[in-house]
């Protein structure tokens, strides 16, 4: 009769069983009994050395005419008396309590304190030669339980063995063999079979694998067909989406490209599909663009719909189970948005050229009001016009900045670069704004080396930078403060700053002082600023290939950057 699996590994299974349940039983019967003894000599007798202890103590207490001496020794005293377990303990405690009593009643002297000390002593001795005796019991105990253990753990390991020697051939054998047809059948190799002669779950195993592989090849045929069609459906559903989308795998081979894209790479499905993407990049302009460039944010101008169209491209990448199979580059047409934003760009643009006329006249007027041969103003009348006047400052700084902005959105910076002497763009926002700086009481250090080379720039555009720097730093400096305008050579470029010891800029706002219209919260110029000014000049450096960038700590003031190549 042959034993089946299961059978087997329950012998196996059991005997392990057993053998565990004896050395459990064994280890806890021996810690048991140590616990118990351990307990007995802590309970029994060091309890008592603790009472004895303390006695002792109290009687230095009573020498020392400390009131609390007596109740402590009482109560360490009745503790004593109800922790009796040795002999001659309880005769000794007793001889205690006489002479304690004694002591109390009034019986001081240094002969009755000593007696008490000879019998907290006696107490003592005994409870110490009892711990040494159950200690000696305890190791008795413990070197009996080891010969147990090893007795117990040396058969054992001795049937293991045995057991261990012969038992993995009824089980590794029949898996072997299975292995070997598995590997067939994974190969597609479906013609295999398995034969095992025997009456266990590993014949009947071998007998499911050979019908599971009868039944593969229809499997294959009907899933394949599933597989095709699904293929089909969302080759469909990608072909009649209006957005481009083209597919690549992880080693950048084409999958996939639908109707829109190939109309937007002007390419043939059969030229692009199943090619390997960066070698068809070489012939085709916008394929290239779009694998080699990282930004997606910049929109992309592509000819489509018979005009020149505005594209967004997003990239999603494909992970399966932590790993990357492939990405798909989507194009978004956003030609609708752009065309409303150039809309918007022209009607700013014309509506800021307008408003310079009318501004200019009532400048004009004040002007004229504010002369005295027209006729004298009162104070009212003064403050009023200055008030005009201030309003209509402000208006012809907004259009003006308007102005700038609408050039530098339709991307028309008209820039006539030449070798300037960084000096000539410091002087030039020096003298436009020392007025202003002597009004605040402010002092302006130049630091410029004389041996500084020209830098390539438009001068009229980096002054304007600078003037704007330096603006904003007598803006936010407190009166009585200094501004610092360097020019100094790093590289091959040539760096300005305008340093001011001002309120400076919370780490939050520092990376959104350079957008447009943004201006910093809570500040005491937030309603005057537009915030144009520092868009603007980030527009003008970049234009002409430099960076534009600040440092600032709050409390301590800001340094504003930037930098252009030298001529």
């Amino acid at each position: 009769m042959k034993l089946r699996i299961k059978i087997k590994l329950a012998l196996g299974l059991t005997f392990l069983f057993i053998f565990i349940l004896l050395i459990g039983g064994v280890g806890l019967y021996a810690i048991g009994r140590l616990k118990n003894e351990s307990k007995n000599i802590y309970k029994a007798n060091y309890e008592s050395l603790i009472y004895a202890k303390d006695m002792e103590q109290a009687l230095d207490m009573y020498e020392a005419k400390d009131p609390n001496s007596i109740p402590k020794f009482e109560q360490n005293l009745e503790l004593q008396e109800n922790n009796i377990t040795e002999v001659g303990e309880q005769a000794a405690t007793e001889d205690v309590r006489t002479m304690f009593e004694k002591l109390t009643k009034g019986d001081t002297s240094s002969v009755q304190i000593r007696d008490i000390r000879g019998g907290l002593y006696k107490i003592s001795e005994l409870n110490m030669n009892a711990i040494v005796r159950k200690s000696n019991e305890v190791q008795n105990t413990a070197t009996q339980a080891d010969i147990y253990l090893g007795i117990i753990v040396t058969l054992g390991v001795l049937i293991s063995f045995t057991f261990l020697f012969n038992f993995p051939g009824y089980i590794a054998n029949p898996v072997k063999q299975l292995t070997e047809g598995i590997k067939e059948i994974a190969n597609k190799n479906y013609s295999q079979r398995i034969y095992l002669e025997k009456n266990d779950e590993f014949g009947e195993l071998a007998d499911a694998f050979n019908a599971m592989a009868s039944k593969l090849d229809q499997y294959e045929s009907s899933n394949l067909a599933r597989l095709m069609f699904e293929k089909k459906r969302i080759d469909t559903i990608i072909n009649n989406m209006k957005d481009p989308i083209i597919g690549f795998d992880e080693k950048r081979n084409v999958l996939f490209v639908n109707s829109a894209g190939l109309s937007v790479l002007g390419i043939k499905e059969n030229q692009i599909v199943g090619k390997y993407g960066p070698d068809v990049a070489l012939k085709n302009d916008l394929l290239r663009t779009l694998i080699g460039s990282n930004d997606s944010t910049s929109p992309l101008k592509i000819y489509a719909d018979s005009k020149e169209s505005y594209f967004t491209k997003e990239v999603l990448k494909i992970i399966a189970e932590g790993n990357p199979i492939g990405e798909v580059i989507m194009l978004k047409n956003i030609t609708q948005y752009k065309e409303l934003d150039l809309a918007k760009t022209n009607f700013i643009a014309t509506i800021s050229h307008e408003l310079k006329t009318p501004i200019s006249s009532i400048k004009m007027s004040l002007k004229l009001l504010e002369d005295n041969r027209v006729g004298a103003l009162n104070d009212e009348q003064k403050k009023l016009t200055a008030n005009i006047n201030d309003d209509t400052q402000r208006l012809l700084a907004i259009t003006g900045e308007l102005l700038d902005l609408t050039q530098v959105e339709t991307g028309n910076i008209q820039l006539q670069k030449q070798p300037v002497e960084p000096k000539l763009i410091t002087d030039y926002a020096y003298n436009a704004l020392k007025v202003q700086a002597e009004q605040k009481k402010l002092q302006i250090n130049i630091n410029i080396p004389e041996t500084l080379p020209k830098v390539s720039c438009d001068l009229e555009k980096t002054a304007w930078v600078l003037v704007n720097f330096l603006s904003n730093a007598i803006r936010y400096s407190l009166e009585g403060k200094k501004v610092i305008i360097e020019a100094k050579k790093d590289n091959g470029n040539m760096v300005f700053s305008v340093q001011d010891f001002g309120i400076g800029i919370d780490p939050k706002y520092k990376d959104k002082v350079f957008e447009r219209f943004y201006k910093i919260p809570n500040t005491e110029n937030e309603k005057s600023s537009t915030g144009l000014g520092l868009a603007i000049s980030k527009e003008f450096i970049v234009a002409q290939g430099g960076k534009i960038w600040v440092d600032s700590e709050l409390g301590k003031g800001s340094v504003f950057y930037f930098s252009l190549p030298v001529s």
